[in-house]
């Protein structure tokens, strides 16, 4: 886990599945060149959560999905998770900044500080929530200049 980065307390998972646009992300392999990413969550009958990933690749006219599966690293009350899509292979899953009033929109981090998002419930968010993530994100060691903020020109 990124060095000051703390997981939410008081987590509500069944507030949090659902449909969530991203907003911004740093660049890494497995996104690269896509738009109009989203995930969603849905509770598994293991206790586990499925994620299902979508993005549009416009290179190549097609949507690319990934399936996989996420289980809670402590407590279900606590935003830290563990999340495969390659068979018994796990990263971390660390809710760290959360709406927690109404789950409009999260902020997360993976195992160490290549891997960062904004997830919002919606396909856009206010300047008010990009700045705060932008800053949280640079007193956190995320670098600021990395970000790519998604294109959500086919939200529906």
């Amino acid at each position: 886990m990124p060095e000051g980065v703390v997981p939410v307390k008081n987590f509500n998972v069944s507030r949090y599945l659902g449909k969530w646009y991203e907003i911004a992300r740093l660049d890494h392999s497995f996104e690269r060149g896509l738009s109009n990413v989203t995930a969603e969550y849905e509770l598994r009958s293991d206790d586990g959560i499925n994620v299902i990933n979508r993005g549009f690749l416009a290179e190549e006219n097609k949507w690319k999905v990934a399936e996989g599966k996420a289980y809670f690293v402590e407590s279900r009350d606590e935003g830290h998770l563990k999340v495969s899509f390659f068979g018994p292979f796990y990263g971390s899953y660390i809710i760290f900044d959360l709406d927690k009033e109404n789950y409009q929109y999260a902020f997360v981090s993976g195992y160490n500080t290549s891997y960062l998002w904004l997830l919002s419930r919606t396909p856009t968010v206010s300047e008010d929530v990009k700045e705060r993530f932008v800053k949280k994100s640079k007193e956190l060691g995320f670098d600021a200049n990395g970000f790519i903020f998604t294109e959500q020109d086919l939200a529906k």
